[in-house]
Parts: C-alpha cells; sequence; structure tokens
C-alpha cells in the first residue's frame, strides 16, 4: 500500500515542469488592448494577469471552448470571469495564507470517468495513475468520495479526466468548484515519459483543484524557481488551520512538479483534506 505520509519533491535549478497549457500567450499590449474587459477584471479581482493566456481548451470529443488560463493550470471561461464577485469583507482577506478556495465541494460522491476513446483516451499508465490518484482521496474516508469508472459516456459524470494529445509541455490542466460541484473537465498531456507517479502526482494535484485547493506556493511560485505572487482572486487565498503559511516543498499543491515525484499528499495536504472535507 502506498504510503500517504511520505512525498519527495525534487526541486532542482535545471529542471522544472509547469503544469500549464500554453498556446496564446498575451502579451501586456494584446491583454490592454484586445481583452480589456476580461484583464480588468481579473485585476479587480487581484489575480496576476502577467502570464494571462486566452486557449482553445479542447473537450474529450475534439471539440473547443475558449477558456481563459491564470495561475498557470487554473481555467476560467469568459461567462466565469464576467459573473465574478468579491465575497463580504473581500479587502481585508487579500493577505490570508496549505490555501484553498471560497467555493467548495458539497459532501458526497462525486462520479468520475476516465475517458478511453480515441487519441483522447487515457493510456494504460494514465488509467493506473487516476486509480491510484483516486485512492489517494478515498482512503482518507472524507466527506466526499470518488466513484471511478473507464469509458467514453462522459456527459452524465461530474468529472472527465482525459489526454489532450495536442498539449504544450508536460502537466495539467483544470478548474475551480462551482455552486457546490466539482470542476468538470481535467485534461493531462505531455507525460508519456513520466513514470506512473508522476502522472499520479499531476492528476491527485488537478483533481485538487477541482474541489477547490489552491496552489500551496500561490505567493510566491517558488516550487517553479520564481517569485511571482498568483493574486488570491475572487475564488480566495484562503489559509487553512493547522497548515503552513510558508512555503511547503512537499505539498502535492505546489504549483510545479519534478521528474521524481511519488505522487502522495504529505501531512499537510491530509490535515488541509480533513479540516475541509
Amino acid at each position: 500500500m502506498k504510503n500517504l505520509l511520505k512525498i519527495t519533491l525534487l526541486i532542482t535549478a535545471i529542471i522544472l515542469f509547469n503544469s500549464c497549457k500554453k498556446e496564446e500567450t498575451l502579451t501586456e499590449e494584446t491583454n490592454q488592448n484586445k481583452f480589456p474587459e476580461i484583464k480588468a477584471k481579473l485585476d479587480k479581482m487581484y489575480f496576476n494577469t502577467t502570464n494571462l493566456e486566452k486557449i482553445d481548451f479542447e473537450l474529450p470529443d475534439g471539440t473547443t471552448q475558449e477558456m481563459f488560463l491564470v495561475e498557470d493550470d487554473i481555467m476560467f471561461s469568459r461567462e466565469q470571469i464576467q459573473n465574478m464577485t468579491q465575497p463580504e469583507n473581500y479587502d481585508n482577506l487579500e493577505n490570508n495564507r496549505q490555501y484553498r478556495t471560497w467555493n467548495l465541494v458539497n459532501p458526497g460522491t462525486i462520479n468520475i470517468i476516465g475517458y478511453t476513446g480515441g487519441s483522447y483516451g487515457l493510456s494504460s499508465k494514465e488509467r493506473t495513475a487516476l486509480q491510484w490518484a483516486i485512492n489517494n482521496y478515498n482512503r482518507l474516508n472524507l466527506s466526499i468520495r470518488f466513484n471511478l469508472t473507464f469509458g467514453t459516456n462522459y456527459s452524465s459524470k461530474d468529472m472527465v479526466v482525459y489526454h489532450n494529445p495536442n498539449g504544450s509541455g508536460s502537466g495539467g490542466s483544470a478548474g475551480f468548484p462551482s455552486n457546490g460541484k466539482p470542476n468538470k473537465y481535467v485534461q493531462i498531456y505531455g507525460l508519456n515519459s513520466y513514470d506512473t507517479n508522476v502522472v499520479e502526482h499531476v492528476l491527485t494535484h488537478e483533481i485538487g483543484h477541482s474541489v477547490g485547493f489552491r496552489h500551496t506556493d500561490w505567493f510566491s511560485r517558488q516550487s517553479c524557481g520564481q517569485n511571482a505572487n498568483e493574486g488570491t482572486g475572487s475564488d480566495g487565498a484562503v489559509h487553512i488551520p493547522g497548515t503552513p503559511t510558508g512555503f511547503d516543498a512537499t505539498s502535492i499543491m505546489v504549483a510545479c512538479f519534478g521528474p521524481n515525484e511519488d505522487g502522495e499528499f504529505n501531512a499537510n495536504d491530509i490535515t488541509a483534506l480533513n479540516y475541509l472535507y
């Protein structure tokens, strides 16, 4: 049985991998001129828009949906951005420092499917990694529980995990919960050369976003070798009691991953999950 309390994160100055999809990078000029209403709204919500990107987010059936990428692996639709509102007393919360969003998932069973169709289907290794990732959550006996199946009929499912054959780089992307429901679409890409534990790490991380977790190092992106604040955003970066407020290098939710991940929660990840769910 895999050890939940042990995780080793290799952070080197030579190899670091972003969990992101980059297609159309918006320069500062295009941020200002081409999508001024999007940038203005995200700026107002205290998101860092330096690396704001508009992408064609690919769905499992091969169709695309316009999405905006922030924080390197979080997706928002135009409608979601336009409907963002600040919570009460928001101005006093910007400096809150594991971290969660304001939006969480209602207790109960989450029906999640690993997509197996065509070029968007998960490989054998990715299916195994997804099963391991789901086991990470279910063995904690939380108030949310995942019911994992594999197949192609995903329309009625709460979440679908699939491989994007056209993804750039290596990693994954997801969104945050809304209306008590988890983010539905989780995609991964460029992970064929990594072992199953690394794929497990990426999947556990993206599912973490989908149930309401922010990057543990949102305030610095230190795991990426950066010094950049992602911003709290209207979704919030709310410190979870009992977890560190500083850099937690072994958390499953750090922004960037290395080639030797073991895919497991650390003790602070488990504390955070048990506090919320």
